[in-house]
């Protein structure tokens, strides 16, 4: 089975910084792309950011300059440093990774898996 959780949200006044971290734990064996979303009240789920294995990252427009996602393959992490924080952004921050892994019974199994979210509020 897999795991994916995620961590380090909270409350920030506007301008400050925070890191998230996204962590997937199980009989993994290879992760392709990962992915931060963010789901504000009374709004649709919205892409933030996205990493290859590689390392190419793209940004949603509103996110873009002030927050950079990162990962540690060895880790099977993800990161996320938000910095220059909005009130806009305050939402439930969601990973999500595309990953192989393996059954007891040897079989492999290959789909997106998600964190449980973690809130980010911004204000003051």
């Amino acid at each position: 089975q897999v795991q994916v959780v995620e961590s380090g949200g909270g409350l920030v006044q506007p301008g400050g910084s925070l890191r998230l971290s996204c962590a997937a734990s199980g009989s993994i064996f290879s992760i392709n792309d990962m992915a931060w979303y963010r789901q504000a009240p009374g709004k649709q789920r919205e892409l933030v950011a996205t990493i290859t294995r590689g390392g190419s990252t793209n940004y949603a427009d509103s996110v873009t300059g002030r927050f950079t996602i990162s990962r540690d393959n060895a880790k099977n992490t993800v990161y996320l440093q938000m910095n220059s924080l909005k009130p806009e952004d305050t939402a439930v921050y969601y990973c999500d990774t595309d990953l192989s892994w393996r059954s007891y019974a040897g079989i492999s199994h290959r789909g997106h898996y998600w964190g449980q979210g973690t809130q980010v509020t911004v204000s003051s």
